[in-house]
């Protein structure tokens, strides 16, 4: 039996840092992904993969790198019917506050 294609759209985030969130915003409920180098190649090739997220069913959703590296958004409608219009921004931490000496 032939996998069936899915239609995605992907966002290819590079090389981020542990820590960094990314906001997705999407206008309906859709699936979404947050995977590694590695398992993006996987998920093409319909194979068995890991990832953050899942069904998102509000928007915006916040999803936070785990480790340093190459990293992928994927949203697709798998299980859902329509289409998903989206975008994407990545929120840098919070700079630590700087105190200053009263004088």
């Amino acid at each position: 039996m032939t996998k069936q294609k899915i239609n995605f759209t992907h966002y290819d985030l590079k090389a981020q840092r542990a820590g960094v969130t990314i906001e997705i915003a999407l206008s309906v409920v859709a699936n979404v992904r947050l995977m590694s180098e590695s398992n993006f190649t996987l998920y093409k090739q319909g194979l068995k993969h890991q990832f953050v997220g899942g069904v998102a069913r509000k928007s915006p959703i916040r999803l936070v790198i785990p480790q340093n590296g190459h990293w992928h958004v994927v949203i697709d409608m798998e299980g859902h019917h329509g289409q998903c219009e989206s975008s994407i921004r990545v929120v840098e931490p919070a700079a630590a506050p700087r105190f200053q000496s009263a004088s």
